[in-house]
């Protein structure tokens, strides 16, 4: 058994937020909070100094590298530490970017600071942690891939929400206008729906996309 404790890195850029996750963590034995980043592209190069066990990510910044971009930047290195996801979003939007990226646990911010405690301590060893609602929402995916959305397809579905016509859908993902279509035509099949309007709705309804 080793008395060093577990350095961690809080990145968000809500200086309340970091301040909380502090005040919570500073007072769990064997925790040390050695810095804290306001920038996803800040927690990127912070990460990289050696003296980070875990670094608590959330997804969204202002502006910039997002949350789960960081994380793919900061596992991508050899002897990188890990990365849990503390955040207020848990769609399938959300979470699969981050998993993907290489996060080893995904909690939300309204859990209980024993919570919080224990999925940092098992990140520091490897392990995974997820929010019941995230860990539910995987399961679904095994369990009825057919039904799931693909990551493109997600990232496609929330360009329709936020107003994008295909043309330009395909210009910001670098698809051609058809293969938008596609996407489209896959994801109505999956949704049991008609419409681009129905669409949204229904993946809103399922927490696949956020709004």
């Amino acid at each position: 058994m080793t008395d060093t404790p577990i350095r961690l890195l809080l990145a968000d850029d809500h200086p309340v937020v970091r301040a909380g996750l502090r005040a919570v963590l500073e007072t769990e034995p064997g925790l040390e909070v050695v810095a804290e980043a306001a920038t996803a592209e800040d927690a990127v190069t912070r990460a990289t100094q050696g003296d980070i066990d875990v670094v608590l990510m959330d997804l969204q910044f202002g502006q910039g590298m997002t949350g789960a971009q960081a994380t793919a930047a900061i596992t991508a290195r050899p002897g990188a530490p890990h990365v849990l996801v503390v955040t207020t979003y848990d769609t399938d939007a959300d979470v699969l970017p981050a998993i993907e990226a290489g996060a080893t646990g995904y909690l939300l911010k309204d859990a209980p600071p024993e919570d919080l405690a224990a999925a940092v301590r098992a990140a520091a060893t490897g392990r995974t942690t997820l929010a019941p609602a995230v860990g539910d929402r995987l399961m679904h995916r095994l369990r009825e891939p057919h039904a799931a959305l693909t990551l493109r397809e997600i990232e496609v579905l929330t360009l329709v929400a936020g107003g994008l016509s295909n043309q330009a859908i395909g210009a910001r993902l670098y698809l051609t206008e058809g293969t938008v279509k596609s996407h489209l035509a896959r994801i109505y099949t999956k949704l049991d729906v008609d419409s681009r309007t129905a669409a949204v709705a229904t993946a809103t309804q399922l927490g696949l996309i956020r709004r």
